[in-house]
């Protein structure tokens, strides 16, 4: 079974939550970006690793866009599930963009990166990356792959939403949405797209949208029933 749960940006007492505890050996949990276990390799990152490599599920991420990119691509690429990833323990990995995973028949497509909403202080202190925003190839290669599949996928995880999800959002919060060339992308492949559900991170907000567009953050969700674990 899998499921899905938002940023974690580091913060191991997440792996306590009991909902976790439900989890079975074979199980996959899906982090939509801001892993935050991947930044500076210090000891307590590393023991906070080998921490999570002893669950008995396996624990997988897309990026978002606090990330250290450069530690994160330097990690091993392979093949899981038929997409590819890099291997950062034998039951953690990082879910590559623009990629279809096939597990117990099901497919899920990723797509991590965005935009850092704080981008400007964040390339002041020299501590913006490029690599947080997906390339023109890893977008192509996403789009390639869902038409080789007639777009139909069973399950979408990103770390940003459409265009038109991350607008309704901000507008409730009487905010104006920063949206970029990415939001925009999502809402063509949402557009062009079947799909039974599709969940996302970067707004830190647990939300059913609709029946099919779901923003996940601390809680955790079966996403074949869309059912919140307590």
């Amino acid at each position: 079974m899998v499921y899905v749960t938002g940023d974690m940006h580091g913060d191991i007492s997440r792996f306590d939550d009991p909902a976790l505890r439900q989890l079975k050996k074979g199980d996959v949990l899906v982090v939509c970006g801001d892993f935050g276990f991947i930044w500076d390799n210090s000891r307590q990152e590393q023991k906070n690793l080998k921490k999570i490599a002893k669950k008995k599920f396996t624990v997988c991420f897309i990026d978002g866009t606090h990330e250290n990119f450069e530690k994160l691509n330097s990690l091993p690429e392979t093949v899981w599930q038929g997409g590819k990833v890099h291997k950062v323990e034998d039951n953690i990995y990082h879910l590559m963009r623009g990629q279809v995973f096939k597990i117990d028949n099901i497919t899920y497509f990723t797509m991590g990166g965005g935009e850092s909403p704080d981008i400007d202080i964040r390339f002041e202190e020299n501590a913006w990356s490029k690599d947080e925003f997906p390339t023109r190839d890893e977008m192509i290669e996403g789009a390639n792959k869902l038409e080789a599949l007639n777009c139909k996928i069973d399950y979408i995880f990103t770390h940003e939403p459409p265009v038109k999800v991350k607008s309704f959002l901000c507008l409730k919060d009487e905010e104006s949405a920063a949206v970029n060339g990415l939001n925009t992308y999502l809402e063509e492949l949402s557009n062009a797209c079947t799909y039974r559900r599709w969940f996302f991170g970067s707004m830190h907000l647990d939300k059913f949208i609709s029946s099919s567009m779901v923003a996940v953050y601390q809680s955790v969700i079966n996403t074949a029933t869309g059912e919140i674990l307590r």
